[in-house]
């Protein structure tokens, strides 16, 4: 096999390839990336058994062929070559990389052995990439990082109403947001999947800027996959197995007692007051008309509080909360307002959990369907 190719292209193609790969593997030979130069160019692809990424770029290929390599030394190679064409070749288990005056020899991986990837329909929804790489980052942040529970590790896309929405937990939060659906050629009005949090947190910071985004959900050979396609780029994910918990009866109806601040003064504010803060220990967080009052009891040695403006609607109320479960609400509301409202429960004694939303302005809710739950601690008296 004999090719040359972009050096910018083929870096990128390459870190593209090895982004979902795990960091350490039982078997070997599944961090190798697999090159494959034909008529039409050269197709990276990796695959581990339950990712896949593949992508196609163009090469000015002499002799056919194929051949796996180890994925991770070759990003980093790729990555630091000069400024100039890049030369591959192969000879017997050898493989040679030039690129200027700098020279590389590798050894090949078994090709024979790596398994086969799986096929992506061509049936495929649609939607906007920047709208669905913004839901899965407000979103994939509440997802569990436990594997204990891998149902909970997950964030479940749910087709319906011409929307795909996107939910994830970890029990202490729940954060939904929906998007644009566009059934296209694959004719998929209701369906639901459960995708790893990490890998479709990848896919989003990836396919962000593509412009579509198409998405195929497909059970072949007992194996429930989810694809992903966009700019010449494919990823495919095993689903994880198992009902997700019925999270969004959690969110209220209504709710009237709630209070609206600027987000960056509740941000900045939060970050100050927690730096006197154990690990794990909340922040108490009084609303009354006067504004909001931050206060933290670290230690004997250190404490600390804070005062910034907001307007409440309804009764005075104190919730105490995970600064960074907050911070995490926070950054993905993406508006200069928040608000954040305030549910009952029939213990008058255990504070209901707290949604937050967007808002335009300190008297107009957001537009976008944005919502972050979040169960405060029990108050310490």
């Amino acid at each position: 096999m004999r090719f040359e190719v972009n050096r910018d292209v083929f870096s990128e193609a390459v870190s593209f390839a090895v982004k979902l790969l795990p960091q350490r593997t039982t078997l070997p030979i599944l961090s190798g990336v697999l090159i494959e130069a034909g008529p039409d160019g050269l197709v990276l692809s990796s695959f581990d058994y339950e990712v896949s990424s593949r992508t196609t770029i163009a090469a000015d290929v002499n002799d056919e062929g194929r051949v796996l390599v180890s994925g991770r030394l070759l990003a980093d190679i790729a990555s630091r070559l000069p400024n100039a064409p890049v030369r591959f070749s192969t000879e017997e288990s050898r493989i040679l990389v030039s690129c200027g005056s700098a020279s590389f020899t590798l050894l090949s991986m078994p090709v024979e052995e790596y398994p086969t990837l799986p096929q992506v329909p061509e049936n495929l929804g649609l939607v906007k990439a920047q709208d669905f790489s913004d839901a899965v980052s407000q979103v994939a942040v509440a997802a569990s990082r436990d594997d204990v529970t891998p149902v909970i590790t997950g964030v479940q896309l749910e087709v319906a109403d011409n929307n795909v929405s996107l939910v994830a937990t970890d029990r202490y939060r729940v954060a939904v947001r929906a998007v644009e659906w566009d059934s296209g050629t694959s004719g998929l009005d209701a369906a639901s999947a459960l995708v790893p949090a990490r890998t479709l947190a990848e896919i989003g910071r990836t396919f962000g800027h593509s412009g579509e985004i198409g998405v195929a959900i497909t059970n072949t050979d007992e194996r429930e996959l989810i694809a992903f396609k966009a700019d010449n780029k494919v990823v495919t994910s095993l689903l994880i197995k198992g009902n997700f918990p019925p999270v969004r009866r959690l969110f209220p109806e209504n709710v009237d007692n709630y209070a609206v601040m600027n987000t960056a003064e509740l941000v900045e504010a939060t970050r100050r007051v927690s730096l006197v803060l154990e690990r794990e220990a909340a922040l108490r967080y009084t609303f009354t008309s006067d504004g909001l009052t931050l206060e933290a009891i670290g230690s004997e040695q250190a404490q600390a509080s804070e005062s910034i403006d907001a307007i409440l609607t309804g009764g005075d109320t104190v919730v105490s909360l995970k600064p960074q479960f907050l911070l995490d609400g926070l950054g993905a509301v993406h508006s200069e307002f928040v608000r954040i409202s305030f549910t009952k429960t029939e213990n008058p004694n255990k504070p209901g959990p707290v949604l937050i939303t967007s808002q335009t302005s300190r008297e107009q809710a957001g537009s976008d369907d944005y919502r972050y739950l979040l169960q405060p601690n029990l108050l310490l008296r």
